[in-house]
């Protein structure tokens, strides 16, 4: 499965909504660099699909990449689908694991109250940086399923 960066986004301050950059670089084991949700956790990298960022459009609001706080937009995958330990090629050298599917939000944010709703609790997902290096908006991302060998009985 094969999708792409619609944009990559950082803040400089958590709980705010992030800037699309153009390009940056993720370095191993920390997250993309100059953003505040970088460090050594597994929830270094944020994403969020396009489509589900079309569903609060639908919804009348007039959103677009990085008003979800996630690092990089995508498009063409269902990220929310994907189950933890996958990984994700962006480019030819940046690999992500997914570490977690949603996120539990303890305070609402501007979206919730502007809609009654947010998308990225139960589809934006978080990842590990695996192999760092530069991704940029356009960059082809293909998904990686580990194939498991069954354990015979």
């Amino acid at each position: 499965m094969r999708g792409r960066v619609v944009a990559v986004c950082k803040s400089e301050h958590k709980g705010m909504r992030k800037t699309s950059v153009g390009s940056a670089v993720l370095r191993e084991g920390h997250g993309l660099l100059g953003d505040a949700h970088a460090g050594k956790w597994h929830r270094q990298v944020s994403l969020l699909a396009m489509e589900s960022i079309q569903k609060m459009r639908d919804k009348g609001l007039d959103v677009g990449p990085g008003d979800f706080a996630e690092n990089i937009t995508t498009e063409g995958i269902p990220l929310a689908d994907l189950p933890v330990g996958t990984h994700l090629l962006i480019g030819d050298q940046v690999l992500l694991e997914v570490t977690q599917i949603g996120k539990e939000c303890h305070t609402r944010c501007a979206i919730y109250f502007q809609a009654g709703d947010c998308v990225m609790p139960r589809e934006g997902i978080f990842c590990a940086v695996l192999k760092g290096g530069r991704i940029a908006e356009g960059d082809e991302i293909e998904v990686i399923v580990e194939e498991r060998v069954p354990v015979e009985s």
